[in-house]
Parts: structure tokens; sequence; C-alpha cells
């Protein structure tokens, strides 16, 4: 670390038109630090020079939320400045003008000012999201009711369905490990990842989320499974695919030893999590599943590895991956619910209802989906919307299977935003 940065500070004292980017990059680091002192969570990850952390708790002392929009609104000037032609250059440099822009309208937000859910979206993310009346998902909840008969309210149909196929807490571990080791396997046959790559895996209680990836640096991650509420079988690849293997482990990885290390680009060493980042990061993780899992693969590994390592029975194993393929149609419906919610729309019991009948979640369930709401906001659409561009990018590149995971890895190595996946 100590020569990473060395060589950092010496390009910042370097005034040549090559090293002006990263002069700026040096200096968007510091600011994003410093607002990280501000705003707790705001920094998802860091792993950089340790001098410019203990340079932004300095900072942070002295400067105001307003001397750091006025800071941040000049560096963004200047990124624009540099954002001129159509080389990979370029490219950095809008995306550190999109970085500051996230950072400008945080700021915002942190001073009181109040945004509508579409405006802060956009802002914070670098995508405007359709918002879709909740009545247009009837049909599609009229739909899932065929799939689970009998009688009662169709959430709690659902969820009676579904806790058919909770994971025994004295197994999660178990399928945990199974499920993501055949992530990572199948990854590895498509991405090369650095040789000394690895995570820890802990399962953590009291959370709004069910799991989390901590990029430590180093090729190095802490995944977090959340077991506030009982683990179905499903979640075990959804969620070795995303917080692992190809999703944030995988996408941090490459970053640092593309661009952190093997270009010298400071800012990569750091993740804002209220960022363009951010689509990227929940979009890829969410559509590496399907990459990784094509078809009924993913049904087909359950039901032969996972379902025994848990003790569930396979009977009804295609009808619950059928349900919850179909629920995937009302991920949209959580984004009215949300911006509803939080323009002072709705309170909270409505949320949860809503919630609860479309999204078809329990009343527990629904309330820890609000509590995300509550804690993340606009960051809901992340996933759902993410998922859709992300796969939209990779699947135009082609169909062959090797097409798309050159494309991912490209993605998932290059400073993309949300913006060059339509492209």
């Amino acid at each position: 670390m100590l020569a990473f940065a060395l060589l950092v500070i010496v390009a910042g004292c370097d005034r040549s038109p090559s090293d002006s980017l990263d002069a700026l990059a040096r200096d968007y680091v510091l600011t994003s630090l410093t607002i990280g002192e501000k705003e707790e969570g705001y920094i998802d990850a860091y792993y950089g020079p340790p001098e410019l952390q203990a340079a932004a708790k300095a900072d942070a002392a002295k400067l105001s939320l307003e001397a750091l929009s006025a800071k941040v609104a000049a560096l963004r000037k200047r990124a624009a400045a540099l954002a001129t032609g159509n080389d990979l250059d370029t490219r950095r440099a809008r995306f550190l003008e999109a970085q500051l822009t996230a950072a400008e309208t945080r700021l915002r937000m942190m001073r009181g000012e109040k945004l509508s859910f579409v405006d802060e979206a956009e802002g914070l993310f670098g995508v405007r999201p359709e918002i879709r009346p909740l009545a247009s998902y009837d049909p599609i909840v009229a739909g899932i009711e065929e799939l689970v008969p009998g009688t009662g309210a169709l959430p709690d149909r659902v969820e009676n369905f579904s806790n058919r196929f909770v994971i025994p807490s004295d197994k999660l571990k178990t399928v945990f490990d199974a499920a993501i080791a055949e992530c990572r396997r199948r990854t590895l046959r498509h991405i090369a990842l650095p040789a000394h790559e690895r995570f820890d895996l802990a399962f953590v209680t009291g959370k709004s989320w069910g799991g989390y990836n901590y990029y430590q640096g180093n090729a190095h991650s802490r995944i977090e499974i959340n077991t506030d509420l009982p683990s179905r079988i499903d979640r075990a690849l959804d969620l070795g695919c995303h917080e692992g293997y190809p999703g944030h482990h995988v996408l941090n990885a490459l970053l640092e030893q593309k661009l952190t290390r093997g270009r010298n680009w400071i800012e990569f060493s750091m993740y804002p999590l209220y960022s363009p980042q951010s689509l990227l990061a929940e979009g890829s993780a969410n559509y590496g599943i399907e990459l990784a899992f094509p078809g009924d693969e993913k049904l087909a590994f359950e039901t032969r590895a996972l379902y025994p390592l848990a003790g569930i029975a396979t009977a009804d194993a295609a009808a619950y991956a059928k349900l919850q393929n179909a629920l995937k149609a009302l991920s949209g419906a959580r984004f009215t619910i949300a911006r509803d919610y939080l323009e002072g729309r709705i309170d909270d019991p409505t949320a949860v209802a809503l919630l609860q009948r479309y999204q078809l979640l329990s009343r527990e369930r629904a309330e820890k989906s609000l509590s995300f709401i509550k804690q993340y906001r606009s960051y809901v659409i992340n996933y759902g919307l993410g998922h859709d561009m992300v796969r939209a990018s990779v699947e135009r590149a082609g169909t062959a299977p090797a097409v798309r995971w050159a494309r991912m890895t490209q993605l998932l190595s290059e400073p993309t935003l949300p913006s060059d996946l339509t492209r």
C-alpha cells in the first residue's frame, strides 16, 4: 500500500496535462472521504492511502456542509472540462463528473433539501426511474393467484408455501458454503481473478438488508448474511452470486486489479454508496445470478445439491421456483410504494399494507422492507432497474455464453456509468 500511496502523491504534484486527471481524482477522493466523515455509511469501501483518510478527518472538523458543497461543485466543473474526446481518459473524466454530481445531490439532502423521488434517484444514481401506478401490477398479482391456490389472503398463502423451503438454522453455513462455492466455480470459468482473492462469511442480525459485501481491498471481502428472518433455499445461490461471484466481490476485485492498481486510478479505491456506481454494482450482481445459472440450471443445482444439504423435500421445488420467478415482475411496485412513502403520501401502516399486497410479503417481511426504504430511500431502484439495464447491455452483445461473460467482464473492469449501458 505504501508504494501505491507514493505513486499517487507524486502524480498529484505533476501538473502536466496527462496527470491532471490524477490530481482531480485525488481531490475527489479526499473530498468524498470528508463527506463520509459527516455521514455514516456514505463511504461503502475504501482501501486507498491512509494519509488521505487522516486528512479527511481533519478537514471534516473544519469544513461545513456548505463549504463542502462549494468544493464539490468546483471539482465537478474541473471534471467536465476534462471530459472531451472518446478515449479511456475521457470516460474516466465522465465517471468523476457523474460521481461528483451524486455527491452534490447527497450534500443537498444532508443540508435539508427535499427532492422528489425521481429527482433524488437521478441525482444520486444517474437514472430517472419510470414510476408506474400500482394498479398496473394487479394483473401480475392475479396471475400469481393461480400459482398458489387455496383459501385466505394471497400474501399469507405465498408466505405459508414459501416457508416450506426454509433452511434450518443449523444447516445455513453448510448450504451457503456449497452455494457460494458453485457460484465461484462457474464464475472462474469465464473471469480471471487474482490468485489470492478470498472472502469471509458471517451471519448477522439487526439489519434492514438481507446480505452485504464489505470490500476490504487486496481482493478480500467480508460477506454478511442477515438472519433476522428465516432464509429460504433460493436465497443461497441468489446471495452467493449477488454478494460474491460474479457480483460485488468480483466487481470490486476487478476494479482494484485493473484500475486502482493496474492504472493507479486512486478513485476506484473508494466506493461512495450514493453514486452511479451503485446502479452498476446492484444491477450486475442481480443479473449475475442468471448469467451464472441460465435457464433451469439454478433449479437443477438446487435440487441436486442444496435441497439435500438442507434436508428439504424436492417434490414442489419446481413450483416454488416458478413462483419466485413470477414475483420478480412485481419489483417495480416497490419503487411506487417507496416514492409515495418518501414523499409523504402514505404512512407506515399503509406502506406495509401495500408492500404486502404488491410484493406478496408477510407483515414481518413487509416491515423489514419498509425499514430498508427508510434507511436507503431511492437506492431501491438499483436492484430492479439496474438489473434490467445490465441485462440489456450484456445480452445485446450476443447469445453465446462466452460473449455475454466477456461483456460482463468489460462492464465490471472499466469506468462504467449507467449511460454506458444504453449505448
